[in-house]
């Protein structure tokens, strides 16, 4: 066998092993792909689901966590430069800021349409909610007959005189709550309400939801508007509270609720990759673990779920696209201060 036939084979060979090893790694790479999220959310609550989103993907989830005003002010100043490719927040009202700023792009996904429903989502694709947030009435047991409890407006009556506990107007929640408020029943009415707030006020307004929580167990006052999950945590540690949640608006316009909600960043560098996050998060496997995890509602409707969400009962939830929370808070504030609410 000469040596030049001998080297052609040699050549052929290597280069038919050369493509194989090619055509071997390339699905490696796609496999290797990384992400970058900006999140409001804390490492406790999102970890374990970008953890099974690897796990079911192989793509990788790098994230900073940061406050939710902090984040949206990083994504204006990096622009292009952003490494993120997707934003996940709190509240309607920082959805709609991000839209708002143009940090966010349509996306169109028919598993993101069929998993959220319209108005829980933004009507142009740019964000879609997570987990629902119902922001309810809780009462003191030994205190308050639940016959005596019927709408949000109600706590205006002066019945509740030295009665009612509020958080802070400073926090997004409240001024969501105001904000859909005056959706529906126009800003006259609803600032007579809120004044009425005012007036019943037992403290000052207080700093967070759990704080507000402890004064209606201890007698401070009867009654106070929370998220449920505060109120879940709490119960899961202190259980012989005397606390109960009822659901107002029953008859009319159904509980306030918010959600948690994310979208794809307008300069994300792996849009598809992003989306698929957005597509798993909105899956039944994650939706039954954020609710594991933080106690809040899932935001696709077809995902059952168990205790304690269930032992709280059902509630008809207010229909209303929640883009109106982000569109009329600047209202909804300046609303709170004319009517004295801090």
């Amino acid at each position: 066998m000469s040596r030049s036939f001998i080297s052609g084979l040699f050549s052929r060979w290597s280069s038919g092993l050369f493509l194989a090893g090619f055509l071997f790694v390339a699905p490696v790479s796609s496999q290797a792909e990384e992400i970058v999220v900006y999140s409001a959310r804390i490492e406790q609550l999102i970890k374990p689901l970008f953890d099974a989103f690897t796990k079911e993907t192989g793509i990788t989830v790098k994230f900073t966590t940061d406050k939710e005003g902090a984040l949206l002010t990083r994504l204006l100043a990096e622009g292009k430069r952003t490494p993120a490719d997707v934003l996940i927040t709190v509240d309607a009202g920082n959805l709609w800021d991000a839209t708002r700023n143009n940090l966010l792009k349509p996306v169109t996904s028919p598993i993101l349409e069929a998993n959220i429903p319209a108005n829980l989502r933004d009507p142009k694709g740019q964000w879609f909610g997570l987990t629902v947030r119902a922001r309810t009435i809780v009462y003191n047991t030994s205190k308050v007959k639940p016959e005596e409890l019927s709408t949000y407006e109600d706590l205006a009556d002066p019945k509740w005189k030295n009665r009612l506990c509020l958080r802070s107007s400073k926090k997004v929640y409240n001024q969501s709550l105001v904000a859909m408020m005056i959706a529906e029943l126009g800003e006259t009415e609803t600032e007579r309400i809120v004044k009425g707030w005012v007036n019943n006020l037992a403290t000052d307004p207080i700093a967070d939801d759990t704080l507000a929580l402890e004064y209606v167990a201890a007698g401070r006052c009867d009654v106070t508007l929370v998220n449920t999950y505060y109120y879940g945590r709490l119960m899961r540690e202190h259980p012989a509270l005397p606390l109960a949640i009822f659901w107002p608006n029953q008859a009319t316009t159904g509980v306030h609720v918010n959600v948690s909600g994310a979208g794809v960043t307008r300069y994300s560098k792996h849009e598809a990759a992003a989306v698929r996050l957005l597509e798993f998060l909105s899956s039944e496997h994650a939706q039954k673990l954020f609710v594991e995890l933080n106690m809040e509602y899932p935001a696709n409707p077809q995902v059952k779920y168990g205790e304690p969400l269930t032992d709280w009962g059902n509630f008809k939830q207010d229909p209303k696209s929640i883009v109106k929370a982000g569109e009329l808070q600047p209202e909804a504030v300046r609303l709170m201060d004319r009517a004295g609410y801090r």
